[in-house]
């Protein structure tokens, strides 16, 4: 097969949710469509149940959350679809926003009950400043929930979206049975009795009835109420605007909605396929030296994400690449574009949350890890040779601070390797004092579960136990000269109310205990920026 044959091949896509959504049942049930799994976990493993296979994490099975993304290959209908699953609690969305940048498109999940939540609100707005592509799909239809009207409508008057529904709920005597589907005119009725079982808990497939809007027999199957409604609905919905754009759509401008329930799978199926329909292949990659094409013959990708001690018997490392362009071959000799190195890439491997399996060659659009000992930072740009680079991955300024204390001094080397590798793959940011000067280190996070997460994998990971503490510092922000020239951090101290230091990356940050240390600051000294975002080209400290 050509390479541009496999390239339009791929689907490479994030489901982006607020907490409880069903996000993570949504993917196990995209997983159970493929024929990866033959049985979906529970989101909270209870006993003698299986845990949700995206969760990969000890602490993940055991609180029933998703802490880290999990990428998941899984083929379907001849295309293969690179799902990578982001956790939808709103402390690890830095995690998510990182991710969004590796993707082509994503799938917002809604609560049929609950409408646009406050973190489904905060990760649209990173999918529209990339305009990529969303698709929206309501999800727990099989609860009470708000009318499916007053949704559309949320939806486009909250996000400012417009917005296509595709299939239509159906209801009899206020029971959902099933989803009409406007493009196709065709009605998927789900079996009554399954849903009802014990056995239909949506581990397997339900039976499906397809059939016609205009068949006599739908008219019993909903009862004329139900029947009725559907009719008056699908009229309303033809009379009340445009058709189905697909150029507003893949510009972000357009978003096709869906309803079901992931639970029961109710309505998947009739999703999946016409996602798979809609949901355009890799498409061009913004770099400092113009758009880079997927079908180009040179490789090309970009490290997203970097995670430690996936695998605890070896200790491992891993940095997450999504593949822009060309072909990956195992074996195969890249440029490491930051370092202007050469590497070997001796086993890129592909994923189904934590297990692994060697790759021996990936495509544009594919997400492979690559071992690292180090080397990798997120954002960092691979080529064939070429020495462009894709755009940063930019990261956030933290809302909350700790410090920890060593409970074990003995300890102390394996703090500093655990702290460094779990700063380094975004779980926690990290701020050090400059070199020669003393001071505590400093973390910083977008929720207070983040310190947990690092406590507990500092014990499991690494055996070290640690206390959190608190600190006086409300504010973070990466500081530089407006005319881009070195900055060194003694001018910077004598210049602010704050503590100096530097970032993982060795940017430098200043800490403020109060806003109004920070309005100071800009105010007497116009000529530095203090930014709430870093871009994700590194500006070390002069």
């Amino acid at each position: 097969m050509s390479a541009q044959h496999e390239v339009g091949r791929r689907r490479t896509f994030a489901i982006i949710s607020h907490p409880d959504a069903g996000k993570t049942t949504l993917t196990e049930k995209l997983l159970l469509y493929g024929g990866v799994i033959q049985l979906a976990g529970a989101v909270k493993a209870k006993r003698g149940r299986a845990s949700a296979v995206s969760d990969w994490m000890e602490m993940e099975r055991e609180r029933g959350i998703s802490i880290t993304t999990s990428v998941l290959a899984f083929p379907y209908h001849g295309l293969k679809l690179n799902l990578l699953d982001t956790p939808g609690h709103a402390d690890f969305s830095e995690d998510t926003y990182r991710t969004l940048h590796a993707v082509d498109g994503a799938v917002m999940l809604l609560d049929c009950a609950k409408g646009v939540e406050s973190q489904t609100r905060k990760l649209f707005r990173v999918c529209r400043q990339r305009s990529i592509p969303i698709f929206t799909f309501v999800n727990k239809l099989d609860r009470p929930g708000r009318d499916a009207f007053e949704l559309v409508g949320e939806v486009e008057s909250v996000l400012g979206i417009g917005v296509y529904p595709i299939t239509w709920p159906i209801f009899r005597s206020g029971t959902f049975r099933g989803v009409y589907h406007r493009l196709r005119k065709r009605v998927y009725l789900f079996d009554k009795e399954h849903a009802n079982s014990s056995s239909g808990s949506g581990a397997e497939r339900p039976p499906v009835e397809v059939t016609g809007i205009d068949d006599p027999l739908l008219r019993e199957a909903l009862d004329d109420r139900g029947y009725d409604q559907l009719r008056h609905d699908a009229d309303l919905l033809d009379a009340a605007g445009d058709g189905f754009h697909r150029e507003k759509f893949l510009a972000g401008e357009l978003s096709p909605m869906f309803f079901g329930s992931a639970v029961n799978n109710f309505g998947l199926e009739a999703f999946l396929e016409t996602f798979c329909e809609l949901m355009p292949p890799p498409g061009p990659r913004e770099s400092d030296q113009g758009p880079i094409d997927p079908a180009g013959s040179e490789f090309s990708g970009f490290v997203f994400k970097i995670q430690a001690n996936m695998d605890k018997a070896h200790r491992d490392r891993v940095a997450f690449v999504r593949i822009c362009s060309g072909k990956l071959v195992k074996g195969m000799k890249v440029h490491h574009v930051r370092s202007g190195r050469d590497l070997r890439l001796a086993n890129p491997t592909q994923f189904l949350a934590r297990d692994r399996s060697t790759v021996e060659e990936s495509y544009a659009g594919d997400v492979v890890g690559l071992h690292d000992t180090g080397t990798f930072e997120i954002g960092d740009t691979l080529t064939g040779g070429s020495s462009f680079a894709f755009e940063g991955i930019p990261s956030f300024a933290p809302e909350h601070f700790r410090r920890l204390a060593l409970v074990d001094p003995m300890r102390r080397k394996q703090f500093s390797t655990g702290i460094e590798q779990l700063a380094q793959e975004g779980t926690v940011q990290l701020y050090r004092p400059p070199a020669g000067r003393g001071g505590d280190l400093v973390l910083g996070a977008l929720g207070q579960l983040q310190f947990e997460v690092v406590k507990y994998r500092l014990e499991a990971e690494y055996g070290v136990e640690v206390r959190v503490e608190a600190v006086p510092w409300q504010l973070a922000r990466w500081a530089s000269r407006v005319d881009g020239a070195p900055l060194a951090p003694e001018e910077l101290a004598g210049a602010v109310e704050g503590q100096v230091v530097l970032d993982v990356r060795d940017r430098l940050v200043v800490l403020f205990d109060r806003e109004w240390a920070l309005r100071t600051a800009e105010k007497f000294h116009p000529e530095l920026l203090f930014a709430e975002t870093a871009s994700g080209v590194v500006v070390r400290a002069a």
